[in-house]
């Protein structure tokens, strides 16, 4: 099983918006649109990093480049 993950942009750490908890799995989550859905192009639509909130399961999308994961938290 993966291991949960800390996030941040810069040095502003990321927290479950719904929660607040600090951790959290990494994958790829697709940015669906009703337009290339109804066409059966759903495979043209652009990409995120989604966050998914290890306590609670809140799915975060980021498209910024500048998200960083760490398997050990940050010290400020």
């Amino acid at each position: 099983m993966a291991k949960p993950l800390y996030a941040a942009i810069g040095e502003h750490p990321i927290l479950c918006l719904m929660c607040g908890n600090d951790t959290f799995r990494k994958r790829e989550v697709l940015l669906n649109s009703t337009g290339m859905e109804f066409f059966n192009m759903a495979w043209a639509n652009e990409s995120a990093t989604g966050l998914i909130c290890w306590s609670c399961g809140h799915v975060h999308p980021f498209v910024n480049p500048a998200l960083r994961t760490y398997r050990q938290k940050r010290e400020h």
